[in-house]
């Protein structure tokens, strides 16, 4: 946890635009929400054409939707200091105009969620969490920078 969903047209987002998506929404997260970059997960829907509607209406081309869903805990300055970043730099990574990029934020309480075999903590507590994986799942994630 995190989970960033980014739902697009296919063929909006080519694979090294993903690559680029996801590096910038692991960062962030972990510096924004301070959160472990190895929490971080991106997952990526091309819908096809009539998939996605708006008001009753296939909504136009060149649009972009972030669900993200995070552990609650954070105080409303981080949470819309990341809504604003995540609108403002995916547009501008894929040259969109910011009113293309549509944002969501949803909290789940970290008792409400499991990742790699335990409940996960509240925010702030994610060193003892970690210290109480098992080994061979600690010393997979030390990997991630």
């Amino acid at each position: 946890m995190p989970t960033y969903t980014v739902a697009s047209r296919r063929g909006l987002i080519d694979q090294e635009h993903r690559r680029d998506v996801a590096t910038l929404l692991t960062d962030l997260h972990a510096e924004i929400a301070r959160a472990p970059r190895y929490l971080v997960q991106v997952i990526f829907h091309e819908l096809e054409p009539g998939a996605l509607f708006l008001a009753g209406t296939e909504a136009p081309e060149g649009h972009v939707w972030v669900r993200a869903d995070i552990r609650s805990g954070r105080s409303g300055a981080r949470k819309t200091a990341l809504l604003e970043q995540v609108t403002a730099k995916v547009a501008e990574l894929l040259g969109l105009p910011p009113t293309n990029v549509w944002v969501y934020l949803n909290e789940i309480p970290g008792a409400h969620m499991t990742e790699y075999g335990s409940p996960l903590p509240e925010p702030g507590r994610e060193e003892d969490w970690f210290s109480a994986l098992p080994e061979e799942v600690r010393a997979r994630l030390d990997r991630f920078p």
